[in-house]
């Protein structure tokens, strides 16, 4: 049975996105769209999963959606909120270095800072009182599972536990948007599972709510994702592969009706065999 949902405002916009470094073209012409999904009677934020071969472009991707790298050509835009809406549409900006929070695969955290003053340093530019502040980490830190830990630095901390604190660090300082790079990268079994609960918090907390995230486990990306593109080099007219990376597939998987199911279905299986195959020919 499909789950009932709508696609209300755009939330991101990728619009002919090129970027070059020096004379190197890395990513050309990468365009998509994604929306605000709406389920009755639960959050549903966005989770967006960016699959491709090593080299085709997907870091660069992600430095641009950071505002890390600035395009070469094109934008990348998101609502912008300090701005009331108009005509019923809420106006678009062009993404700034700290409006999307970024968690590399090395969870960078304070080394002297102990996890709760790291996370109460993320809310500095928030204008919040001292008394609320405490309370908003206070209450990250008991939904993350990490309130045993708040006195203690990252180098006592589990990898789980330290790309936890990273994620929530971003969430305080950058608002509604997360890029996630090779997140289960590394990590054992039980920490694969507790990442897979982060991205459950980040979904379920508010239904702007949006995770962009790598892997190369496919079968894993189409567990979590709703929505799957796939860069790569794209055929030439001649039959050859290119040598610039964009999106040659997306697979939106609340349309194929198999996103946010609660088990690992043959449906599943056999998306991954279709994305295995676009990634190969790529």
């Amino acid at each position: 049975m499909n789950i009932q949902y709508e696609e209300k405002d755009i939330i991101l916009q990728v619009e002919n996105l090129s970027i070059s470094y020096g004379e190197k073209v890395i990513i050309r012409d990468v365009n998509f769209i994604e929306r605000n999904v709406v389920r009755k009677e639960i959050n549903q934020g966005q989770v967006v999963a960016v699959l491709g071969r090593s080299g085709r472009g997907k870091s660069t991707l992600f430095r641009a959606l950071t505002g890390l790298v600035k395009p070469s050509s094109g934008k990348v835009l998101i609502p912008d909120y300090s701005q009331a809406p108009s005509n019923g549409m809420q106006p678009a900006k062009e993404v700034e270095e700290g409006d999307v929070g970024f968690v590399d695969q090395k969870y960078t955290l304070f080394r002297h800072k102990t996890i709760y003053d790291s996370l109460t340093f993320a809310l500095r530019k928030s204008g919040e009182k001292g008394s609320e502040k405490k309370e908003k980490v206070m209450k990250y830190l008991i939904e993350w599972g990490l309130e045993k830990v708040k006195d203690q630095y990252p180098n006592e901390l589990s990898g789980g536990q330290r790309q936890r604190v990273a994620i929530i660090e971003q969430l305080l300082s950058s608002g509604h948007y997360m890029v996630l790079d090779e997140p289960f990268s590394g990590l054992d079994i039980g920490n694969i599972q507790n990442a897979r609960q982060s991205f459950k918090l980040i979904e379920n907390g508010h239904d702007l709510n949006t995770i962009i995230f790598s892997t190369h486990d496919i079968e894993l990306a189409t567990e979590l994702a709703d929505s799957i593109y796939v860069m790569g080099y794209p055929r030439l007219d001649d039959g050859s592969l290119g040598t610039v990376g964009t999106i040659v597939r997306h697979f939106d998987l609340k349309a194929l009706g198999i996103a946010w199911r609660t088990e690992f279905t043959q449906d599943h299986l056999e998306l991954v065999k279709e994305i295995k195959s676009a990634m190969l020919a790529s």
